[in-house]
């Protein structure tokens, strides 16, 4: 008997995925990749389709055209019973009347596995996610956030080939939310396990992903590298969805090389071309690429109409000529007041998009 979890990890293939319930299309032609031992998020609005593409690969809906992948088996006809995936769902879904540990060991109860062997598997689950010593306990005398760690453990025992993740973190406080997701980041990068991890918020897409599958309208918007998604959005749609952006209308004057030298209401800066040509474009200024200055320092000339401190930095909301502007400030002990007026200058945080209508 294995004393250790992973090691079958399993890629995952879209090709031309549809799904229809009559005439409303969920998700329309999707492709994509996971590679195995990954970690993708499909993230996006609600409505986007990205639920019902994690239940297409779970088997829990099959798909109306397009063929999917499970490592090399076409898996697209077979229901969630025979497919190698286990999933973790928003509710934990946990049995209220089982203790932890019956609640972990469930898949090999339910597969006639000898008790010795399931409880010594559960043991082995509990241990990996925090809670040796838990396994007596009832689902109601946990926190939140260790009934989550057992619906997880409960999954990683099964050792599928991919495991699937539903909103897992949207009951948790904030706080809880960020030690949770940590701590399923290391698991899977420990035991090397595939991944495909759905949420609607942006910054645990950013911190969890190796890939970022943004979706909207039931097709893929763009996917990529935490990193590329947020330095070079390929629509206004993806540059205003991950993380907070200031859309600005600019012009590109010049461009040298992989940089443009572009006007952003008069103040000029020089940041990557990505292959744009001369004329209109679209700037995703980041909140923390708007630096603010005493007024007569130059550049756009503002006044902050909102001002908020949240302990780590302040947030200001600026009427500036190029629109309103969200700004975040780390000079915490320098603040501005509402109705102070500002010279505004712009950092190196500034993503253009092709799409300035």
């Amino acid at each position: 008997m294995s004393t250790t979890f992973g090691g079958r990890a399993a890629s995952v293939r879209f090709d031309r995925v549809t799904k229809a319930f009559g005439d409303f299309v969920a998700v329309d032609s999707v492709s994509f990749e996971v590679d195995a031992g990954s970690l993708a998020t499909l993230l996006g609005p609600s409505g986007c389709g990205k639920t019902t593409t994690l239940r297409m690969i779970a088997g829990l809906e099959l798909s109306t055209a397009g063929r999917i992948w499970i490592g090399e088996h076409d898996v697209t006809g077979l229901p969630a019973t025979r497919r190698d995936v286990s999933m973790v769902f928003q509710s934990y879904a946990l049995f209220p009347h089982m203790t932890v540990m019956e609640n972990v060991a469930y898949g090999f109860t339910v597969s006639g596995t000898p008790k010795a062997e399931a409880r010594e598997r559960a043991e082995q689950g509990l241990a990996l996610v925090g809670l040796k010593g838990f396994g007596a306990r009832l689902p109601s005398e946990l926190s939140g956030g260790q009934q989550q760690r057992v619906a997880v453990a409960r999954a990683l025992v099964l050792e599928p080939e991919v495991l699937l993740f539903d909103e897992p973190l949207s009951n948790l406080d904030a706080k809880l939310r960020r030690r949770v997701r940590e701590e399923i980041r290391d698991i899977q990068r420990s035991l090397g396990l595939t991944v495909v991890y759905v949420t609607h918020d942006q910054e645990e897409a950013l911190a969890v992903s190796d890939k970022v599958i943004v979706m909207r309208n039931a097709a893929i918007a763009q996917e990529g590298t935490p990193r590329e998604l947020y330095e070079q959005p390929a629509d206004r749609f993806v540059a205003d969805f991950i993380g907070d952006a200031n859309l600005v209308e600019a012009e590109i004057r010049s461009v040298d090389g992989d940089l443009a030298r572009v006007s952003i209401g008069g103040v000029e800066v020089r940041v990557p071309g990505r292959g744009l040509p001369v004329g209109r474009v679209l700037a995703a200024i980041r909140p923390e690429a708007v630096l603010l200055e005493g007024q007569g320092g130059g550049g756009l000339a503002g006044t902050v109409r909102k001002a908020a401190y949240l302990g780590k930095h302040l947030e200001y909301t600026v009427d500036s000529p190029v629109g309103e502007l969200f700004v975040i400030d780390r000079r915490i002990d320098d603040p501005r007041p509402a109705g102070a007026g500002v010279a505004i200058r712009f950092g190196d945080r500034i993503a253009l998009v092709p799409d300035a209508d």
